[in-house]
């Protein structure tokens, strides 16, 4: 018996055309607790079982948000499935990414600390 070969890259791909249709699919939603929404990744498992989506709120309560998503996580998948051109469309598991808050955290911690090296260079200047 041969195994059929995968296709190099497929998961990511899929994760990518994932990505895409479900940011067609959130526009539909009329839940106000999802504010706007930006998917920032998406990882799909190897067996394409789940899919784990990764996203950040410009407007909105972050958990409120989050809980959202998972409650319509349903209706989001029985739009992939119609979309899709895959045998298994994944369980989809949203999450809060805060990258995009660390990443400012980080920025405001570095810029603090410049500027405190630069006004004790000043002082201790003649």
């Amino acid at each position: 018996m041969r195994h059929k070969r995968s296709t190099p890259n497929r998961g990511y791909r899929v994760a990518d055309q994932i990505q895409r249709d479900l940011a067609e699919l959130l526009r539909d939603l009329k839940d106000p607790r999802i504010g706007l929404v930006t998917l920032n990744s998406v990882k799909v498992s190897p067996d394409y079982a789940h899919a784990q989506v990764y996203f950040s709120v410009l407007v909105g309560q972050p958990q409120e948000c989050e809980d959202a998503l998972n409650e319509a996580a349903g209706f989001l998948r029985n739009g992939l499935f119609k979309r899709l051109q895959i045998h298994t469309v994944p369980t989809l598991h949203f999450h809060f990414d805060q990258t995009t808050e660390r990443a400012a955290e980080l920025n405001a911690l570095i810029r603090q600390a410049n500027a405190g090296r630069a006004a004790d260079d000043e002082g201790s200047q003649p």
